[in-house]
């Protein structure tokens, strides 16, 4: 195991440990889904993987923090000053370090900070691309299972339900957030998966919608 490969596992290591008690929708296997797909699409777009796959595992380590505060507290900006104290240490150029850090603060779909190195774009591309299609799906009533939501709410518009409330379902979570994120992705890589995920989710909630009214 050459140096790099050293230190991505002693992130990895150290990541792994802040993820006790993580809710399903955000645990520890969505964040090695990400590192997968960080893998993928930054080997298509040239990036230096060292600072991708190290903002990687760290990117969602302070999402209890907003799961908690019921959307308060952004995580992404939460995680890169909890990242700051490890990545600080790492023998690492000073731009790398900051790179990670941008990478990590840059990847909410919600958050107020745009990915500007390739680095950023391909880590964004990687967490929302695992918000939809088949597994986006799942997560999504996984979360809301979690935070107690109905499994559909045909009387109220999903532009006037609250999110973390029980009215914040899986289709809730598609027109609001999960329709719209093909359009988002930044790589040419990450535009390839996201347009046959979304095809999937589309045809899904056609389907389901159909079921919920009893017409298939």
């Amino acid at each position: 195991m050459d140096q790099e490969d050293s230190l991505i596992e002693h992130i990895k290591s150290v990541a792994k440990n802040m993820f006790q008690g993580a809710r399903g929708s955000h645990d520890w296997d969505h964040t090695l889904r990400v590192c997968s797909l960080c893998k993928r699409i930054g080997k298509a777009e040239g990036v230096d993987m060292v600072v991708l796959l190290t903002a990687a595992y760290l990117h969602d380590i302070g999402r209890c923090f907003q799961d908690a505060s019921c959307g308060e507290i952004c995580h992404a900006e939460k995680g890169a000053q909890m990242a700051w104290p490890i990545v600080k240490k790492l023998p690492v150029s000073e731009k790398q370090k900051k790179n990670i850090v941008h990478c990590i603060k840059s990847h909410r779909f919600r958050g107020n900070h745009a990915p500007k190195t390739v680095e950023a774009k391909v880590l964004f591309d990687a967490d929302k691309l695992d918000a939809i299609g088949a597994v986006g799906v799942a997560r999504a009533y996984l979360f809301a299972g979690e935070i107690g939501a109905r499994l559909h709410n045909p009387d109220t518009s999903v532009e006037k339900s609250m999110s973390y409330s029980k009215d914040d379902t899986g289709f809730r979570e598609f027109k609001v957030k999960l329709a719209g994120i093909k359009d988002r992705i930044l790589t040419k890589e990450g535009t390839k998966i996201a347009k046959e995920r979304h095809a999937f989710m589309e045809s899904f909630f056609k389907r389901f919608l159909e079921e919920y009214e009893g017409k298939r």
